[in-house]
C-alpha cells in the first residue's frame, strides 16, 4: 500500500526535475551549472519516496496499515457490543 501511495510524489518530483533540467540546458554560465545540480538533487529526492515506501512495506511499519487495523478492531468491538445487547 505505501508503494502505491508514493507514486504521486514520485511523479511530481520527476516532472519538476525534468522542468528544471530543461530550463538549465537553455541557460548559460553559473545558472546552467546550478540548474543541473538542482535537477540532480530533485531526482534524488524523487527516489527517496519509493525507497521509503519499500522500507515501510518490508519492515511492516506503515501508518496506513496501522490505521486500517485500528479501524478493523473498532468494527469488531462494535459488532461484539451489538451482539451482547441482543442477548
Amino acid at each position: 500500500m505505501p508503494i502505491i501511495a508514493s507514486l504521486l510524489p514520485l511523479t511530481l518530483f520527476l516532472v519538476l526535475g525534468y522542468v528544471v533540467l530543461y530550463c538549465s540546458l537553455r541557460s548559460e554560465g553559473a545558472t546552467a551549472v546550478f540548474g543541473k545540480i538542482l535537477a540532480i538533487w530533485v531526482f534524488i529526492l524523487a527516489l527517496a519516496f519509493p525507497l521509503a515506501a519499500t522500507y515501510m512495506s518490508i519492515t511492516g511499519f506503515s501508518p496506513m496499515e496501522e490505521h486500517m487495523r485500528s479501524m478493523e478492531e473498532y468494527r469488531r468491538n462494535l459488532y461484539e457490543q451489538e451482539s451482547h445487547r441482543q442477548e
